[in-house]
């Protein structure tokens, strides 16, 4: 039997921050995953300098063993449509590969790991949890992503949730890939659907590519994906076939999510709390920013995992993130016929102040808010 004060169900970005946050205490902190580090995770992967400013981070130390592709310009407009090309002269972004990053995060926690373990059984006992029969934990912190099972102890359904889906691949080019790749590694680009209900990007990142596509719309997504490919082809953005599989993930948008992020003896974070950014999907700092303020809370605790006790972290993600509820853009989009919404969505893109001030630096990098 095993004993620790904080089990952490996912060692994802989410997980290790907590985790991470938590190092100075003196409590026992454990992290359980089902993979064994490194392992391939599906996501875009880049992150903004807030992030590495949260977790303390030196960009030349971290990048003298793994991939930091820095972010100059975006490539923007909509699929079958014109682009424009935003340049900022000086790096906004980082490109990372999430198999890197995770393991990098996870190994400087400072908690005791269980990898390669799967949460099979929960069960309540006092003012604690069995874990598989196995470790005792007094608090259940879940990071295990939209599918986690400690969501599943506040009542989540994922089957029945709203969820934005997606497929992407990523992969290293040869040198004939490379030759026939026109996307510049320092400019991300970004195609809306034509129905402004999700966008497809195409991110290289040194030698590796990554390609894929998001929709708040779950209907024929393999279609959606397959016509992006061949609009990234048509438009000599890349002259050959994407030769890995696309694989698939789902994540629930803060303000649409209604999971419960604090329940007795647990607590959410990450896509297990529904927390990816409304307009962009962007899940990593919301996770590792939810991670800390999940760490601040339970310091706080002082040993009291009661709901009451951690009902701060709620008003932490609000005064974070916001009270919640859905976005000017999204309210529209319900208000709105959903040809009008295309029609003026599209029209939008093709002005350079709305791409700049709105998509850029408002809805993917959010440039106006400080690190915490």
């Amino acid at each position: 039997m095993d004993t620790c004060d904080v089990l952490i169900v996912g060692g994802g970005p989410a997980g290790s921050s907590c985790a991470w946050g938590l190092r100075a205490s003196k409590l026992d902190v454990a992290i359980l995953d089902r993979q064994t580090f490194p392992r391939d995770k599906v996501c875009g992967g880049w992150i903004t300098p807030q992030v590495l400013s949260e977790l303390g981070i030196d960009p030349a130390e971290y990048q003298r063993d793994r991939l930091l592709q820095p972010i100059t310009g975006f490539r923007t407009g909509y699929i079958g449509g014109p682009a424009l090309d935003t340049d900022y002269h000086a790096t906004v972004s980082y490109g990372i590969r999430r198999r890197e990053f995770d393991e990098y995060l996870l190994r400087r926690s400072s908690a005791r790991l269980f990898e390669g373990i799967s949460l099979a059984s929960l069960q309540r006992q006092n003012d604690g949890w069995w874990v598989n029969g196995n470790i005792r934990a007094r608090l259940l912190v879940g990071a295990g992503g939209h599918f986690c099972p400690v969501a599943k102890l506040t009542g989540a359904k994922p089957a029945r949730e709203n969820a934005v889906v997606a497929q992407e691949a990523e992969f290293e080019m040869d040198e004939r890939q490379q030759t026939g790749c026109r996307v510049r590694a320092e400019t991300p680009e970004l195609y809306f659907c034509a129905d402004i209900k999700g966008y497809g990007w195409c991110f290289r990142k040194g030698n590796f590519l990554n390609i894929g596509l998001g929709r708040m719309d779950q209907h024929r997504l393999s279609e959606h994906v397959a016509a992006f490919v061949r609009f990234l082809k048509a438009s000599g953005r890349i002259s050959f076939e994407v030769p890995a599989a696309l694989l698939g993930h789902a994540y629930l948008l803060y303000g649409v999510s209604e999971r419960r992020v604090v329940e007795d003896g647990v607590l959410l974070i990450g896509d297990a709390a529904g927390l990816a950014y409304q307009q962009s999907g962007e899940g990593i700092r919301p996770a590792i920013e939810s991670g800390l303020l999940a760490a601040k809370t339970i310091a706080a605790a002082d040993g009291n995992y009661s709901r009451d006790a951690l009902t701060g972290y709620s008003a932490l993600l609000a005064g974070r993130f916001g009270s919640g509820g859905q976005d000017w853009a999204s309210k529209a989009g319900q208000r709105l016929p959903s040809a009008w919404i295309g029609a003026l969505g599209r029209a939008l893109l093709r002005r350079r102040w709305f791409v700049r001030d709105v998509v850029i630096e408002r809805w993917f990098l959010h440039a106006n808010e400080p690190a915490l």
